[in-house]
């Protein structure tokens, strides 16, 4: 086992964590960053970006978080490929986590960055068929069916704004839910029930997505889950839009969460109630979950533990100038 210290700990990468990475080692943190399970978070298993700032042509979402690994590394960030299984945040900074390799990680401010993944229904061509028709987000690729026929699966929030999203891009949307009524606010099913583009099936669930003769999705094979009946639905592309889960488990019983599980700050701040723990990104953005946004409360994050720090290091020279 080893000891890893450091100004800043970031545990989590992504957008959110290598953000906060680049500003806290360009502000002489040192930062360590503790990749986790899935380096480069969800963007990894993204292919087409077209809404990232700064690319006039489509990147690949993998290459994307290559270049800013790269660009965090060389401005002086320490990349440890490891998971963290156990925090410490009661003794207060510097705060110590414990990582499945056994290394202790040691850091004066922590940074959580560890992300959000979609909640997927688990059919058969679901996974296979991700990126080639089958989305978890339609502000993402709903561009990238405008003038074709899509869905979107779910009841709630999420799966009624974003077949209203889809609107702006697709004549025909079908909302596919597996009850005979929605749990989405009364005001967005008004806009939804007013909406002429949009269809709703009700009480159906997807059984499996199929591919069409070119490798993409061609239909779904539903079920009415109250006859039994099967059926079979044309599209372009399909949105499972049953929510998201925050990797919070780490923090249960340590930090602040709200119903959905993302850790709670304190609003427009990545500040959570432990005076040196910031989180930034899909863990505690339930709202907007988008890699710009998420690499601007990295940088947030970064920025506030730096204050954080050189306030306390000025209070503590005032103290020892006292004595």
């Amino acid at each position: 086992m080893a000891v890893h210290t450091t100004r800043m700990l970031i545990i989590g990468s992504g957008p959110a964590g290598y953000s906060a990475a680049i500003y806290g080692a360009r502000a002489g943190m040192e930062p360590i960053v503790v990749q986790g399970l899935q380096p480069g978070g969800q963007l990894t298993i993204t292919t087409d970006v077209e809404n990232y700032p700064g690319f006039a042509d489509v990147i690949q979402g993998p290459w994307l978080m290559e270049q800013m690994q790269k660009q965090a590394e060389h401005v002086g960030t320490r990349m440890m490929w490891d998971t963290i299984v156990e925090v410490d945040l009661a003794s207060g900074s510097p705060f110590r986590a414990i990582g499945d390799s056994g290394d202790e990680y040691v850091g004066d401010v922590l940074v959580i960055a560890t992300g959000a993944q979609a909640k997927w229904l688990g059919v058969p061509g679901e996974q296979e068929l991700g990126g080639k028709g089958v989305s978890a987000c339609a502000t993402c690729d709903g561009f990238f069916y405008r003038g074709k026929k899509v869905a979107v699966i779910g009841g709630g929030n999420t799966a009624v704004e974003e077949a209203l999203y889809l609107t702006n891009h697709s004549p025909d949307v079908t909302l596919i839910h597996r009850r005979d009524s929605l749990r989405a606010e009364k005001i967005l099913q008004d806009r939804l029930f007013a909406n002429v583009r949009i269809n709703v099936l009700w009480n159906k669930a997807v059984e499996r997505f199929v591919a069409a003769e070119n490798g993409t999705l061609g239909h779904l094979e539903l079920v009415d889950t109250v006859t039994g009946e099967k059926s079979t639905l044309e599209v372009d592309g399909a949105f499972v839009a049953i929510g998201h889960a925050p990797a919070t488990e780490l923090f249960k019983g340590k930090l602040e969460t709200d119903d959905g599980g993302y850790l709670v700050v304190e609003p427009g701040t990545p500040k959570t109630a432990i005076p040196g723990v910031f989180a930034c990104g899909d863990v505690m953005d339930h709202t907007y979950r988008q890699a710009v946004t998420a690499a601007g409360t990295g940088c947030m994050a970064a920025l506030d533990a730096e204050r954080f720090l050189a306030a306390r290091d000025h209070a503590a020279k005032q103290a020892e100038a006292a004595e």
